[in-house]
């Protein structure tokens, strides 16, 4: 993928997210800054790197990992307890600004990459960008609007993670005081029998 230099410097920006949220599967809840490979949006098309998502609020986090589509042509938009009761969460801050490539607004155009690339259900475009972005330029991470909310969200890279994110303890997203006007904001209700 061509990406101008000159582009790519102007879109990278410091960036301080504080108190943004990452939910994980409650497995996980021991290492909530932990990666792994996956087949996500920005993640690496050949297992080169690793990425942590992390998001404005408990509503986005949640239609990121937990709702995404699952629910598209139907009325009712239910979920099992036992499933919301599979996930964590915890808290994410840096310890400094991130550099991250700001693809809020027009950034995509002006790189003149497809939109496809932070907006798309197929994540094959953003995974290119992602890579040529990794691999060729000194940026943390992808400062993007979540395709499903349209709001704010931070995708870190594995080199940026250690030495710039501090987390809280993770903790049962069921017992997250929040939880329920989340998922009501997105429609959705959780069966508890």
């Amino acid at each position: 993928m061509k990406l101008d230099p000159k582009v790519v410097a102007e879109l990278a920006i410091p960036f301080r997210p504080s108190a943004y949220l990452r939910v994980m599967p409650k497995v996980h809840a021991g290492t909530p800054l932990g990666m792994g490979f996956g087949q996500t949006r920005f993640s690496a098309p050949d297992n080169s790197f690793k990425v942590l998502y992390i998001a404005r609020d408990i509503a986005t986090a949640i239609a990121e990992t937990i709702v995404r589509d699952r629910f598209e042509g139907r009325a009712k938009r239910i979920l099992d307890f036992t499933e919301v009761d599979d996930w964590a969460l915890s808290e994410v801050s840096t310890t400094g600004p991130l550099t991250v490539l700001d693809l809020r607004t027009t950034g995509l155009l002006r790189l003149g990459v497809s939109t496809n690339a932070s907006r798309a259900k197929n994540h094959a475009t953003g995974r290119r960008l992602s890579h040529a972005l990794y691999h060729r330029f000194a940026i943390d991470g992808i400062l993007y609007a979540l395709r499903l909310t349209s709001a704010e969200c931070v995708a870190v890279y594995d080199r940026a993670v250690p030495a710039k994110l501090v987390s809280t303890d993770a903790e049962s997203l069921v017992r997250n005081p929040h939880l329920i006007d989340a998922l009501q904001s997105l429609n959705v209700t959780v069966r508890t029998s």
